[in-house]
């Protein structure tokens, strides 16, 4: 009787989780196996599959300068934008965690940007960059400030992406708030009663009980820029002269406009395995750092 109801439980419950079940199915790991498949062969929309096996990956490394560039660029700007960005959602979580009139209106004004669609977002920055009636060269101009080429000049395009990235920093910066609001209040007050200041405070106590919610953050941000495609490929398409040619946008160059899906294939999971390996630094690096208790 006992093992007819598990049965019947197990059965329903895998029957509620069926929709989920058969969407990643179909959605995610077909589409992974599949393009692990072709990332060995020379795949093309017309013609018939040829396998080819390591040789994307050699072509990759010793044949495709563009593979080295676009990969440089993706590191470049994970290394910079990521710790930009979790510094600027820390700053603005620890100011608006102090119990000041109107914090919960700034709360809601900085996660705003959040939830405007990426496509919209780079629209609009790409009217905030234009060298010509730009608002960023307008409020320049108002200190009487030359006009910047933030994506027509080479020096410019990847440092103007990377600003951009503060734009988005609400989500990180609601995490840090509730991992802020975590932080045992008596501990702050111990440490005044023995005169400690404010950096004190922030630095040996706020710091060390977030870490845990640092390291997701750092972690999740890590993995979320690497795959950065929208924002290049609306703003600038890689250019000019390829200072922003992310490595997702060089993918979809490969797989969408050579329609070469074979090396496409094998240069998605060169960027799965870099990213995973990066995650694993990460995790690795921060054992020291991380307070769990």
């Amino acid at each position: 009787m006992h093992l007819r109801r598990s049965r019947r439980e197990l059965l329903y419950g895998l029957l509620f989780a069926s929709p989920w079940i058969v969407g990643f199915l179909v959605f995610t790991l077909y589409p992974m196996a599949s393009s692990l498949y072709y990332s060995f062969t020379a795949y093309h929309i017309t013609g018939p599959t040829q396998w080819v096996g390591l040789d994307n990956f050699r072509e990759m490394f010793t044949q495709d300068p563009l593979f080295w560039v676009s990969l440089w660029n993706s590191v470049f700007y994970t290394v910079v934008s990521v710790p930009l960005d979790v510094a600027v959602a820390l700053v603005l979580a620890c100011l608006l965690n102090v119990p000041v009139p109107g914090r919960t209106f700034f709360r809601t004004i900085f996660f705003l940007p959040t939830i405007v669609p990426t496509v919209v977002t780079a629209i609009t920055w790409s009217l905030i960059y234009s060298t010509q009636d730009g608002i960023a060269n307008d409020l320049l101009a108002i200190f009487h400030i030359p006009a910047v080429p933030w994506l027509s000049s080479p020096d410019w395009a990847m440092r103007s992406l990377i600003l951009m990235t503060t734009w988005s920093a609400g989500q990180t910066m609601i995490i840090f708030l509730a991992g802020l609001q975590d932080v045992p209040v008596h501990l702050y007050e111990a440490a005044k009663l023995d005169g400690t200041g404010t950096l004190h405070l922030f630095r040996h106590i706020t710091l060390p009980m977030i870490s845990p919610v640092i390291l997701f953050n750092v972690v999740i941000s890590l993995v979320f820029t690497f795959q950065t495609f929208a924002q290049p490929f609306i703003m600038t398409q890689g250019g000019p002269l390829n200072s922003t040619m992310l490595y997702p946008l060089q993918v979809y160059v490969n797989a969408f406009q050579d329609f070469r899906f074979g090396y496409a294939s094998a240069e998605a999971w060169l960027m799965f395995v870099i990213i995973f390996g990066l995650t694993l630094l990460t995790l690795r690096l921060s054992r020291r750092a991380v307070h769990y208790s």
